[in-house]
């Protein structure tokens, strides 16, 4: 993966945390939606197809998005 595309994943994974925190701060969405988003996004990943490098990516994307969940950084727990 080049440079690029590196920090332009950890850019928009930072917006989207952003996104989800002024969401449930704002009372639009609640812990229990926005967890519900990122088991499904980590579910997609979990499931996806391709090749053997592909999905090995996608089996890293979802190991990532449910460390997120498990130590709740898109959601202020309190």
């Amino acid at each position: 993966m080049s440079k690029h595309s590196t920090l332009s994943g950890i850019a928009a994974l930072s917006i989207c945390e952003a996104l989800l925190l002024a969401l449930n701060d704002a009372k639009i969405l609640p812990e229990r939606e926005i967890m519900g988003i990122l088991e499904d996004a980590a579910a997609t990943h979990e499931n996806a197809g391709g090749s053997d490098v592909e999905i090995a990516e996608h089996k890293a994307v979802a190991q990532l998005i449910n460390k997120i969940i498990a130590g709740g950084n898109s959601v202020r727990r309190l």
